[in-house]
């Protein structure tokens, strides 16, 4: 609840402590004053926030290609919006050399990851965590993937799922390819249902790098 002025001239101001994201905003006035006539201004300040959306049709999908493909990843942490059309799909996909792979996906709906660490006879760490539901309501959705050592947080919209794996990430050897929407290859091991994403993605950030500003500008 907001208390307003008490005469015609003065204005109050009002900064919220966080900050808000909202497709529409409703007040409702709960009194006036007394000894005045009924009446209400509102003006609303916004945030400076910056959006990159690409969009996907099911039978593309968007690589990042690294410069020099990294020994191993020790942290790494994913974040980006989507908006779908379909309820399957690869959000991402991130194969190494010895088996290990990264898959988000889309199935029925919510969202699953997988990760598996290479040879599970020696370095046994096969973990699959499933997430959100009705996700394909063509609304945006958050996701966020970090990667610290052996702890794993996989988060949707706001609910979030903290995992201790078995074993260290420094024997999660990468590829130097990470793609979006999609696998370059169709049926390319470590996916499941081999569909591409149908809808949009906004803000990919991969290690704090835009990566569709970077396509959009190379």
């Amino acid at each position: 609840a907001f208390s307003g002025n008490k005469n015609a001239d003065s204005v109050v101001y009002y900064k919220l402590q966080h900050s808000i994201k909202a497709r529409f905003l409703r007040f409702v006035p709960l009194d006036w004053n007394p000894n005045g006539r009924i009446g209400m201004r509102i003006e609303v300040y916004g945030c400076t926030y910056r959006s990159e959306v690409v969009g996907f049709d099911g039978k593309s999908c968007l690589i990042y290609t690294f410069h020099q493909k990294p020994v191993s990843s020790l942290k790494d942490v994913i974040s980006l919006k989507f908006k779908s059309m379909q309820s399957d799909g690869i959000v991402l996909h991130r194969k190494g050399q010895n088996g290990d792979y990264i898959t988000l996906e889309l199935l029925k709906g919510k969202l699953s990851l997988l990760i598996n660490l290479g040879d599970t006879k020696i370095h046994p760490s096969n973990v699959q965590f499933t997430l959100g539901s009705l996700l394909d309501d063509q609304h945006w959705h958050s996701v966020l993937i970090e990667l610290f050592n052996n702890q794993i947080n996989f988060t949707v919209d706001k609910h979030t799922h903290h995992f201790h794996a078995k074993g260290e990430f420094s024997y999660f050897d990468l590829d130097y390819e990470l793609s979006f929407g999609g696998t370059p290859v169709p049926g390319k091991p470590g996916t499941w249902s081999y569909k591409n994403f149908h809808g949009c993605f906004e803000n990919i950030y991969y290690n704090g790098v835009n990566i569709i500003d970077l396509a959009r500008r190379h």
